[in-house]
């Protein structure tokens, strides 16, 4: 089974620094670009749906800054490198924990450097392949059990909770989306919206609606909708051009 992708997203308000990145990161073996935002709020919301392991961010954006993005999202940030014009920034990025500082404009040597470093940072907060659970604890009518990952067909956030589809049966949990999401396979699961965590291989029908909006029908008739930052990483999973 493949390796899991390394997973990046890129902040920048100019949209030829964004492609030098991403034009770089096409070298790099086993890299996904998920996203790309142009300002600060962009990028909060970003990084909060689509879960990156890695950022590269500018400093000086509209709106918030690189640096106010980092201090309000705080422990949910992953793996950051800034990215700016001006190295004067450079002692708050590292004071941030930064994992290292680009000045553009900048090299591709220096840029490898970086993201070697980076991606060695981001490595570590990923769990290794055999850590992802195979049974998640349910409690129903004041028993404990176990129910398992193979046989969930999608999970949804409901408040507080967090509901097990399995087989027509519903079993609530009380986690939040992203801790589950985190104890999953993604090679198996994928999280198609912020609302919604699918098993991909019960996936049936990727549905284009009107208006641009998206869903996936999956095998048991279930029809869910996808956000429109993940659609473009899931047509890819599902091979779809």
């Amino acid at each position: 089974m493949p390796e899991r992708p390394l997973r990046v997203l890129i902040v920048d308000d100019e949209i030829l620094a964004r492609q030098r990145i991403e034009d770089l990161l096409a070298k790099e073996e086993n890299v996904v670009v998920v996203g790309t935002a142009s300002d600060g709020a962009a990028a909060i919301e970003a990084i909060r749906e689509l879960h990156p392991d890695l950022v590269f961010i500018d400093v000086q954006m509209p709106g918030k800054s690189g640096v106010e993005v980092v201090n309000e999202l705080g422990a949910e940030m992953p793996a950051t490198v800034f990215v700016t014009a001006h190295d004067q920034h450079a002692v708050k990025a590292f004071e941030l924990e930064a994992v290292d500082y680009l000045v553009k404009p900048f090299d591709d040597e220096r840029f490898q450097q970086a993201f070697r470093r980076a991606r060695r940072a981001a490595e570590l907060r990923v769990p290794a392949r055999g850590e992802y659970v195979d049974r998640i604890a349910v409690e129903l009518r004041g028993q404990i059990r176990a129910v398992p990952v193979d046989r969930i067909e999608y999970i949804t956030a409901s408040g507080p909770y967090a509901e097990l589809h399995v087989e027509g049966k519903t079993f609530a949990v009380r986690e939040r989306m992203q801790a589950l999401e985190e104890k999953l396979d993604p090679a198996r699961f994928f999280r198609i919206h912020r609302s919604a965590i699918v098993r991909i291989e019960m996936i049936d029908v990727f549905l284009r609606h009107a208006g641009g909006d998206y869903g996936v029908r999956l095998k048991n008739g279930v029809e869910l909708s996808v956000s429109r930052t993940k659609r473009e990483e899931l047509e890819a999973r599902l091979g779809i051009t």
